[in-house]
């Protein structure tokens, strides 16, 4: 028996033949430079900010070349496959802006490129599996788990690396031996389970002199030295399910991808995949091997992110804390691009995709994650988008994730009034950060969320109710900020305290205390809190019925 002949035992009948597939999904008609980029998240019902900071590359390096962006679920793990987890990364991407322009949607898959679902496209990977076969570059293998554990000891034993390679499987040189020969044949007629090897050309357990190396050039890292691969590693499994290395190799040649973003992680991998490149005869993507999440630990050192101790990996943190997408596009371009926030401070009002995006200044060690950076970059980024517009996103968080907040959109304009104060000045405040904490921020314009939090200053506490009486009875909401605060400071200085905070300072014996801790104690009673924006301002949005009221309640 030959290749050929084994080949067609195992995959007697299949609809299609390599070069009609290639027909079949044929080199893109795009502009030179433009890139091909996917997203190939596997749907485990956990999607991370890694998939977002991947994703975020992808779709730069597609949309500012003039390119394709695309979503490919990568299913072949059925261990792992959690159920309705494809809706959720759909979801999640959505949420965060992050457009494909191919592939899986809600709705079904887009393009012509497709299906863009692993496995569904089983017949696709069998095809050339068959053709490896054919051509001696794999071979079934029926190896058992207790076999291959016997392997691995006594590899371990003999201090050789671990694997199943030349000299480890019987089945690998059937052809050389007719016994083993007819026992392939006798088993696979039988229906016996068998995984399909790639029949590797390294050799296994070379001193680095021995080793040939391929040069491989990183978008991100540069070039690489890559070893041969040694090892016969599994492409279909007993299942007739691909492995990753297979499937995606396959996929990224037949969707014309042309760069491919992951994680530094598959770096070791990356010897199996040029093999299997080479031996289908295709050419190689361009690999974008980007930098772990590290984030500083307890002990002041950094550390990978972790799924168990690190809430802030799950893209659901901030869907439900309810960041808005801009403000995480804004920050993951701090850590992406070593360039961008100089860029963003030479451009405070250009539109995120003015700036340039390039694969050269990301970095190739740890990208270190701060979520106190990012709330800072989420003050500022907020400041740029217009109230309406926030208000409108706000309502629509709300409706998804905290319904409790619902009489905050009662009145959509008095939000948009709320959540442009102080924004404006001419020093903007930069109070708002992200949905929840919105919320709390601006709770004490609405009675369903108003509460005294602080206490009153010990200096005017004893004269609360005095202050609060001549305040009420000198309130008139038609007063300008100047008029206001000149009542104020007359209630203060009848009261005994000082006109101005440093007269105070100098002489304390003399005073009570100052008009700013009258003032503040006018504040708690109307805000509940002794920190706030402007308390003229505040009151002007809030009506003189509410402040009356409030006033009222404090007595």
């Amino acid at each position: 028996m030959n290749n050929k002949e084994l080949a067609q035992l195992i995959y007697p009948s299949l609809p299609h033949t390599p070069e009609e597939y290639e027909s079949m999904y044929p080199k893109r008609q795009l502009a030179d430079g433009a890139m091909v980029t996917r997203l190939g998240p596997s749907p485990t019902g956990f999607i991370h900010l890694g998939n977002l900071y991947g994703a975020f590359v992808d779709e730069r390096l597609a949309h500012q070349s003039g390119g394709v962006f695309y979503l490919r679920i990568e299913d072949t793990d059925d261990k792992r496959f959690v159920e309705n987890a494809v809706e959720t990364i759909i979801g999640s991407l959505s949420f965060f802006d992050i457009n494909f322009d191919e592939g899986v949607t809600a709705d079904g898959d887009i393009g012509s490129y497709g299906d863009y679902t692993q496995s569904h496209r089983g017949e696709i990977y069998r095809t050339f599996a068959k053709k490896l076969l054919e051509q001696g570059l794999a071979y079934p293998c029926f190896l058992s788990e207790d076999e291959i554990t016997a392997v691995r000891e006594k590899q371990e034993a003999e201090k050789l690396s671990p694997g199943i390679y030349a000299g480890w499987s019987k089945y690998r040189d059937w052809g050389k031996d007719p016994e083993i020969e007819a026992e392939i044949v006798s088993r696979i007629n039988a229906g016996d389970p068998f995984v399909v090897r790639l029949r590797s050309k390294g050799v296994p357990n070379a001193s680095a002199e021995e080793t040939e190396r391929h040069t491989v050039t990183d978008a991100i890292r540069g070039e690489l030295s890559v070893p041969d691969n040694f090892q016969d590693v599994v492409i279909i499994k007993q299942t007739g399910i691909p492995t990753y290395h297979f499937a995606h190799v396959v996929d990224d040649h037949l969707m014309r991808t042309t760069h491919v973003v992951r994680g530094e992680e598959w770096l070791p991998s990356l010897p199996i995949h040029v093999d299997l490149f080479e031996d289908l005869g295709w050419e190689l993507p361009v690999y974008c091997h980007t930098a772990q999440l590290m984030k500083i630990g307890e002990d002041g050192n950094k550390r990978k992110l972790s799924k168990r101790k690190d809430p802030e990996l799950s893209l659901d943190f901030y869907r439900k804390e309810g960041y808005h997408p801009a403000a995480v596009r804004e920050y993951l371009l701090t850590i992406l691009n070593s360039n961008y926030e100089e860029w963003r401070i030479e451009n405070p009002d250009a539109p995120i995709d003015d700036f340039e995006f390039t694969t050269e200044k990301m970095s190739s060690s740890g990208a270190l994650f701060d979520l106190d950076k990012l709330n800072d970059v989420s003050k500022n980024t907020l400041l740029r988008i217009d109230a309406a517009e926030l208000a409108a996103w706000l309502k629509g968080w709300s409706d998804e994730f905290a319904p409790e907040y619902a009489y905050v959109f009662n009145d959509m304009e008095l939000l948009e009034h709320i959540l442009d104060l102080g924004r404006h000045d001419a020093r903007p405040r930069a109070d708002l950060v992200y949905a929840r904490q919105i919320m709390d921020f601006i709770g004490y314009f609405f009675d369903e969320a108003f509460e005294i939090r602080d206490e009153y200053p010990a200096e005017a506490a004893a004269d609360k109710e005095a202050i609060l009486k001549a305040y009420l009875e000198s309130y008139d909401h038609s007063d300008d900020n100047e008029q206001w605060f000149g009542k104020i400071r007359e209630i203060a200085t009848e009261l005994g305290y000082a006109a101005k905070p440093k007269d105070y300072k100098k002489h304390p014996d003399e005073y009570k205390g100052h008009v700013g801790h009258v003032s503040t104690v006018i504040r708690i009673a109307l805000m509940g809190r002794a920190q706030s924006p402007d308390v003229w301002a505040i009151q002007q949005i809030m009506g003189e019925d509410k402040v009356r009221a409030r006033l009222q309640a404090a007595l």
